[in-house]
């Protein structure tokens, strides 16, 4: 029998955020990490073939192989894109955060 692992798998709307420990089999996926969370039945608009995933925010894929203490990340689509955003600002002449203003 292999020995387990802890992980954590997390994913977060604008007024809920849920963070789950989760022991699976060493060599485990992430994919195997977050259906055994059970994360996907609190929050069933998760897609796997859509949502992003990474571990501490670096993006990885479902089949990445788990290491004790990793954080796996399930991403939200962006409502805005922030290039989009930072475009638009400097049309508009507005301070950009790093006090920088458009030129």
């Amino acid at each position: 029998m292999s020995a387990l692992i802890k992980v954590e798998v997390v994913y977060a709307m604008p007024s809920l955020q849920k963070l789950l420990a989760v022991q699976v089999p060493a060599g485990s996926s992430a994919e195997v990490a977050i259906r055994a969370s059970g994360i996907l039945d609190f929050f069933p608009e998760i897609d796997l073939s859509v949502n992003k995933i990474g571990i501490f925010s670096k993006a990885c894929k479902l089949d990445t192989v788990l290491r004790a203490q990793d954080r796996v990340e399930i991403y939200r689509a962006l409502l805005a894109d922030p290039k989009e955003i930072r475009r638009q600002r400097a049309l508009e002449g507005k301070v950009t955060k790093k006090g920088g203003a458009a030129v």
